[in-house]
């Protein structure tokens, strides 16, 4: 009779043998999984000079995807009014998603940065273009940035810029991504050593149509929208 109780309980449907062969693994959060793209050539020439450049301290450190990138290819003469001077570091790779940034953050991209004063973060607007990722999960993405920089930056201020507004129409779906995004990641804000800002006003018509002449890709900033983001930008960052 014990024989045949046990090997009843084994094949109880409250087995714990059996439960665990029968448990679904929940999909991880890949906005918060570190990944490198050391794979394209490209993007490993960038990160390993970055590394370089950190080996001497920066002032202002700017951290992001192509958005952020491109100041130095479609807005290098304001880069180098506004932010040179100030000792700036541009830690931007075109097609980051968090968790690439993450990883070059854990790879040597601050590097002897702790007594940077401030850095300016905007991320995010890949997970939501590769792959519709949800709000909530790219928000935690950026989030975890955000504690990455406040730890090896523990003098900085950080400037958590709202992923700007993409695609033409307000009712676009990525669109809304970006937005529920910023809504998350508002939260942040405590006035100390996180401040947040969102400028998606200033590239939007009235209409809420986004200004082709500042995005003429539905994307990045050209020129004239660069000058936007400083000029909007510049009372916070003296701030």
């Amino acid at each position: 009779m014990t024989k045949l109780l046990a090997a009843l309980t084994l094949l109880s449907p409250i087995s714990p043998l059996l439960a665990k062969e029968t448990e679904i693994e929940k999909p991880k959060n890949t906005a918060i999984l570190p990944v490198s793209r050391m794979k394209e050539k490209w993007w490993k020439k960038r990160h390993e000079s970055f590394n370089k450049k950190a080996a001497k301290p920066h002032d202002l450190l700017f951290i992001g995807d192509s958005i952020t990138h491109y100041w130095n290819r479609d807005a290098d003469d304001l880069w180098k009014k506004y932010y040179a001077p100030r000792k700036a570091l541009n830690l931007a790779i075109s097609g980051d998603r968090t968790e690439h940034v993450l990883w070059r953050l854990d790879n040597g991209n601050l590097k002897n940065q702790q007594n940077a004063k401030v850095a300016v973060i905007m991320i995010g607007t890949n997970n939501t273009g590769h792959k519709e990722q949800p709000a909530a999960e790219t928000a935690a993405g950026i989030t975890a940035i955000v504690n990455q920089v406040k730890a090896a930056c523990p003098k900085a201020k950080i400037l958590l810029l709202g992923v700007f507004p993409r695609a033409w129409k307000a009712t676009d779906k990525k669109r809304k991504l970006n937005i529920a995004i910023n809504g998350i990641i508002a939260k942040l804000h405590d006035g100390e050593r996180i401040h947040y800002l969102d400028l998606s006003e200033k590239f939007l018509l009235e209409n809420g149509d986004l200004n082709k002449e500042l995005v003429p890709d539905g994307l990045h900033p050209k020129a004239a929208g660069y000058k936007v983001w400083a000029e909007s930008m510049e009372p916070k960052l003296k701030e």
